[in-house]
């Protein structure tokens, strides 16, 4: 866009703050170079597009905004002579892509003085030297040492998924390996029985109507209900009343097995119809090393299929098999980061879900919002644990106008007054040396403003600390890198 021309004035451009150290020459050159505008209210730049000039306000009013889903959200308005925006790095040529890193429109007429990017990259490499190569060393360094941080986060990051993953799975893994080697004892029992069974005194059709009560025993098995522990225990005993009453020993042993398995003293007086006296215990016996190796499959299936949904989240944590930018479903995010830091979270840390379910799924990048809930989480769990006790972590969601909202609550102590203006800052941290970076809030931060365009809010008291992140639920796919925040004006 473009205003309409006016007369440059060397005398005027020499007041603007940023000029007014420059020789008559030096100003003389940027009005012959460059010019002065007027814009009607409207938009003078748009973010995304081409950076072809350098503003400078000489009177009016200005409002820069920030792209955020399809809104533009204002972030500075100001009438403040001599501010400044545009192709505020076109000295970097083509090192960087020059494009508006946002929206600037004017509310009234407003005059600027505007320099080409050319001549505004040509003029500082001239004129300061020496301000260009520090300029030039503090834009890559910086963006080196985010690069390290980000690189250190995620190492952090992935250090709380492999102490948490490792201590999920090791109790199915060990709950499987038990079962398997009780497995291999209950099934020579079973080869020993069936030796017993093929020299004892049981016919054609008693056999087969062992087999067959062994079929149903075990879809039996398969459809047990969950009992209570008093009802239980009343089964137990009933049955182990039953097994002594029918001449069969160790019925105290065999009773919480067939209870387990979901029998009861009905389903064994069947069994004594379906087979003569004579061989009831041997029959019951049987039935006792089925029920117990079904049971023992049914563990060791439950097992492995525990290490499956583990390997599953852990897959979902750190999105290895997915697209970086796509929709999300943000509950399965947090599931899968409150699953892989259980084992940080621990018996002294209650987690109440508050989700509404409601919450459509959101553009973002799936593998760095995990890393954001591991960050607040973190934090969380921190302060509630760090003078030896516990308290109950709620996460919260909730559609807020155009926004999702995700909220950590914690029953901490929580963040003293003085240093809230500071919790998002690189390096600042209140856990003791060596057990925090400083980083975790300020690269949370980033991910959620400058990478998605969302909010980062801290509300703090005694007994209630909260982290609100705020997402747009709309959103372009990103065609390169999200701009960064302007500076300057």
């Amino acid at each position: 866009m473009s205003g309409r021309p006016l007369p440059c004035s060397p005398g005027e451009i020499g007041t603007l703050f940023l000029f007014e150290r420059l020789s008559p020459e030096q100003v003389g050159r940027l009005c012959r170079d460059g010019r002065v505008e007027q814009f009607e209210p409207g938009p003078v730049y748009t973010e995304g597009d081409p950076a072809t000039c350098f503003y400078v306000l000489i009177e009016g009013a200005v409002v820069l905004s920030r792209r955020i889903g399809a809104e533009d959200v204002e972030v500075s308005r100001t009438s403040q002579r001599g501010v400044y925006g545009g192709a505020m790095q076109a000295y970097l040529g083509d090192r960087v892509r020059q494009l508006y890193n946002n929206s600037m429109r004017v509310t009234e007429p407003t005059r600027f003085f505007v320099l080409p990017a050319s001549v505004f990259a040509e003029v500082m490499r001239a004129w300061f030297p020496m301000a260009v190569h520090l300029l030039e060393g503090l834009f890559f360094g910086s963006k080196s040492t985010q690069a390290a941080i980000g690189q250190r986060e995620r190492l952090l990051a992935l250090g709380s998924l492999s102490a948490g993953l490792t201590h999920e799975l090791n109790n199915p893994a060990a709950a499987a390996v038990r079962a398997t080697s009780t497995l291999r004892e209950r099934v020579a029992r079973m080869r020993h029985k069936l030796g017993v069974i093929a020299e004892g005194p049981f016919s054609r059709d008693a056999l087969a109507s062992l087999i067959e009560i062994q079929e149903r025993t075990a879809e039996r098995v398969a459809k047990a209900p969950v009992l209570g522990p008093l009802e239980a225990a009343d089964r137990e005993d009933a049955l182990a009343d039953w097994l002594t009453d029918h001449g069969i020993e160790d019925g105290w042993r065999l009773a919480p097995v067939f209870v387990q398995a979901g029998l009861d003293a009905d389903w064994l007086e069947r069994v004594a119809a379906t087979v003569d006296q004579e061989i009831l215990g041997g029959a019951v016996g049987w039935l006792n090393y089925t029920i117990e190796t079904e049971l023992l499959m049914n563990e060791i299936e439950d097992a492995t299929t525990r290490v499956s949904q583990l390997v599953d989240a852990a897959k979902q944590y750190t999105q290895l098999d997915r697209a970086p930018f796509r929709v999300v479903d943000v509950h399965e995010l947090l599931d899968s980061t409150l699953l892989m830091l259980s084992g940080k979270l621990g018996p002294h840390i209650e987690v109440v879900r508050a989700y509404d379910r409601t919450l459509p799924s959101l553009p973002g990048y799936p593998a760095e919002l995990n890393q954001v809930w591991t960050n607040l989480i973190d934090n969380a769990v921190s302060a509630m644990t760090e003078d030896g006790g516990g308290g109950t972590l709620t996460v919260r969601t909730a559609r807020d106008g155009r926004l999702a909202l995700v909220e950590f609550a914690d029953t901490g102590p929580g963040v003293p007054p003085e240093i809230r203006e500071q919790i998002f800052d690189p390096f600042f941290t209140t856990k003791p040396v060596g057990a925090g970076t400083g980083l975790g809030l300020d690269i949370s931060r980033r991910i959620v403003v400058d990478k998605h365009h969302g909010t980062l809010r801290l509300e703090s008291a005694p007994g209630d600390t909260r982290f609100q992140v705020r997402l747009p639920l709309t959103a372009d796919t990103p065609s390169g890198e999200t701009p960064r925040a302007q500076e300057g004006a």
